[in-house]
């Protein structure tokens, strides 16, 4: 609850799993539907989770959505959702054979953090699908994480920094595949430094003149950044992290869309009304919904 009363989104913090090293968690599906159930969540049901979560499918097909955007897990196929993004499984954790990593921000050294850019918003698309000897490097990296996960020999203290390696090498493996990467570009720079600054700012500004004023560049550098790195304008960049967290308010509280438009920083709610309208096409009642009537 929020100090007005109402319902916010509900966010999920990691656990050590009862009897399991401490700080990451390695789980086929039926002990990640399990370990929903020890916490009193159901595991079908939409979250914000608090950690990262990498999933793969080894048999079958999965189907699950991350910020309201369906994708399909297949054989081979990886998802990675970052803290702060709402997920959720859209089939039966049985229809499919694979596996969940979850760790905490933090878990990994700081070297690791970096050369894997966990310290930057996630990236467009959090599906990858490893092919060839990447494929064969991130199978083999996994199944020994499995394996020392399992069964713990030696000292604890030991074991939990052989999980703490591997992990780290199974998310430098994916961070790096063919199409994770992102930000590399010659505009990469000034593209960062604005995208952290919308992170932070976003519910203040929605005005690319502002960031730019606060970050020493032009308007039209951080819009030549932004279309390098991700293919749209700056403009366009603020307006769909608004819109994201529009909707993930919408779906995940029972705040009127006046607060959400004032919690977002429109000046009234006709204003935040017209935004949505435009680039959702409908209106914030009308998504709200509609998103609610998929979830049951």
């Amino acid at each position: 609850m929020d100090r007005n009363g109402h319902r916010d989104v509900t966010e999920v913090p990691f656990r050590p799993s009862v009897g399991a090293p401490p700080g990451a968690a390695v789980l086929d599906f039926p002990g990640l539907a399990a370990r929903a159930r020890s916490h009193g969540l159901d595991v079908h049901a939409p979250m914000r989770l608090a950690f990262h979560q990498l999933i793969t499918v080894r048999s079958g097909t999965l189907r699950c959505s991350v910020d309201f955007t369906e994708h399909e897990l297949t054989e081979g196929g990886w998802i990675w959702v970052r803290p702060g993004q709402i997920h959720q499984f859209r089939s039966a954790l049985g229809a499919a054979d694979g596996a969940a990593v979850l760790f905490p921000p933090g878990y990994l050294g700081a070297a690791t953090a970096a050369v894997a850019r966990l310290d930057r918003p996630a990236p467009r698309s959090p599906l990858m699908v490893p092919e060839g000897a990447d494929a064969e490097a991130v199978r083999g990296v996994l199944d020994l994480l499995e394996s020392e996960y399992r069964t713990v020999s030696g000292p604890l203290e030991a074991h939990v920094e052989v999980v703490r390696h591997l992990v780290a090498v199974l998310v430098l493996r994916l961070a790096h595949l063919p199409g994770a990467r992102s930000g590399d570009t010659a505009g990469s720079a000034a593209f960062r430094r604005f995208q952290q600054a919308v992170e932070r700012d976003y519910t203040r500004t929605h005005r690319v003149e502002d960031y730019a004023d606060r970050l020493g560049y032009s308007v039209r550098t951080l819009t030549r950044a932004t279309r390098a790195t991700v293919g749209c304008g700056a403009k366009r960049f603020i307006d769909d992290r608004v819109l994201l967290e529009a909707k993930r308010l919408l779906v995940h509280t029972d705040l009127s869309a006046t607060a959400i438009g004032e919690r977002l920083g429109f000046p009234d709610a006709t204003v935040f009304t017209k935004f949505f309208r435009r680039r959702s096409g409908e209106t914030p009642a009308g998504f709200r919904t509609r998103a609610s009537g998929a979830r049951r």
